[in-house]
């Protein structure tokens, strides 16, 4: 099974064979099939084997590259030739270079416009600046701190339990 980078890369070789132009013959694949057309109606053959075929067009389904050419019947001694080689799959599509880069581009102005709401958004939360801590409210007549309450006291080491979690260790 191919990995994603290497189909891609066989589906812009399969464009490029296919969007070849050269005067009024033009080469066209689709999935496996292959249509070749002449400038004008002629006998077509691949390497020096006859195709049966009278015709401005020739279609088959591609297996294998080749030389084909199309002799005009109009005269017998001007050959039009077209070599195809490329790799064709059963579930492959065409992507128009157009399509893609108006891809690119709508990804690339959704992508910034994001960006910008994101901004925008941020920038509101913290444009009232960094928040101010509170205050505690002002004690009337100066005095210090509370009595602590009688109803507690400080820990004794000697009154508690020995377990691991239950010692005090004092530090400084």
């Amino acid at each position: 099974m191919l990995s994603m980078g290497v189909q891609a890369v066989l589906v812009v070789v399969l464009l490029g064979v296919a969007a070849t132009k050269a005067g009024e013959d033009k080469v066209e694949i689709w999935r496996t099939k292959v249509t070749l057309t002449c400038p004008q109606e002629g006998n077509w053959y691949k390497h020096s084997e006859s195709l049966k075929n009278k015709s401005q067009d020739y279609e088959f389904i591609y297996t294998s590259k080749g030389t084909y050419r199309c002799e005009y019947i109009s005269d017998p001694n001007s050959k039009y030739y077209f070599h195809v080689e490329g790799n064709v799959c059963e579930d492959c599509f065409e992507l128009e270079g157009n399509t893609l880069f108006m891809v690119i581009v709508g990804d690339l102005l959704l992508t910034i416009i994001m960006m910008v709401i994101v901004y925008r958004c941020t920038n509101k939360k913290s444009s009232a600046g960094p928040p101010q801590p509170s205050k505690a409210p002002p004690r009337s007549g100066g005095r210090g701190p509370p009595v602590p309450s009688p109803d507690y006291e400080a820990l004794n080491p000697q009154t508690r339990a020995q377990d691991t979690y239950s010692m005090v260790n004092r530090m400084g």
